[in-house]
């Protein structure tokens, strides 16, 4: 029997335009940007379809937006009656699956995102960092060069997103000693991130500290199908497990490519990546062909 998985896009998925025909065409989904206007205080369709660019990129914008897309999206499936025995999101994307899974509420959902994503950018002045994508290096080897580069300062793995592609993140020294023992060990291809901060790290305990209370204000429910967490790779029902993996997530990597493969164990054949566009779908690729995955972004996608 076919099992679903909801897939939900984390930052760097984001682009000006994102949304607008969705809103457009399905009432739900504009009931949703104006909810979100309104908690937010400030016009976030203008931020989507206007920008400026560097606007949209500012991660307190960022986070807000993406999860907003995602749930516009969420709702349009909810009144087709679309079904899905598990969900998960990449980073950012945790909290759409915890919110589609009816963990928390929209308002309370947007209202954490917006916390998370200027306390990340507060991180990133106080803690400046970089990131960046090493493609094509095996993992053992890219721990070697972790170890080479840590007397230059703290850099870790950051993102395990395929079996090709590992992000690493830390102090600026320290992941460009990183790049270079990287290369030298036989990378295909080394590309800086621009980020503001480095996040998934040590350097992200500030954003930690400042997150902690207004995670804790926010009541979990049981959601109502499994969330596979980032931090553990492994689907959890428990909601103070899963908030428990909120917290821990900003410091400690996405481990995708294991919530993929756990995914596959559990008997997932299709996905849906709900929201702005078909990262995860190309993530997954360089993981397992064994899941089908569909982007739902816009009303034609599942026509």
């Amino acid at each position: 029997m076919t099992k679903r998985i909801l897939l939900f896009p984390g930052q760097g998925s984001q682009y000006l335009g994102m949304g607008k025909k969705l809103s457009e065409t399905h009432a739900g989904a504009k009931r949703l940007l104006d909810e979100a206007n309104d908690v937010l205080g400030f016009d976030l369709s203008d931020i989507l379809w206007n920008g400026p660019e560097e606007k949209l990129t500012s991660t307190d914008n960022t986070q807000p937006a993406l999860f907003t897309v995602s749930m516009m999206a969420h709702a349009w499936l909810k009144e087709r009656s679309v079904s899905a025995d598990y969900a998960a999101g990449h980073s950012l994307g945790e909290y759409s699956a915890l919110c589609a899974a009816g963990v928390f509420s929209f308002a309370d959902g947007l209202r954490l995102v917006r916390l998370r994503g200027e306390l990340m950018a507060k991180a990133g002045v106080a803690r400046p960092g970089a990131m960046s994508a090493i493609l094509g290096l095996e993992r053992d080897k890219l721990e070697e060069a972790l170890a080479g580069a840590s007397p230059a300062g703290t850099v870790v793995a950051a993102n395990f997103n395929s079996t090709t592609q590992i992000v690493i993140s830390g102090e600026s020294a320290a992941v460009e000693a990183a790049e270079k023992l990287c290369a030298d060990l036989g990378a295909k291809k080394v590309v800086r991130l621009a980020v503001s901060g480095a996040f998934h790290s040590p350097l992200m305990d500030y954003a930690v500290e400042g997150f902690k209370p207004g995670l804790e204000a926010v009541a979990f429910s049981s959601p109502k199908i499994p969330v596979i967490q980032n931090v553990t790779a492994r689907e959890e029902s428990d909601p103070a497990t899963l908030k428990a993996g909120l917290l821990k997530q900003l410091t400690s990597p996405v481990r995708w490519v294991e919530s993929m493969q756990r995914a596959q164990e559990l008997g997932v054949t299709e996905g849906l990546e709900i929201g702005a566009g078909k990262v995860l779908m190309g993530l997954l690729r360089g993981i397992t062909r064994d899941i089908k995955v569909t982007p739902v972004e816009n009303p034609e996608d599942l026509a």
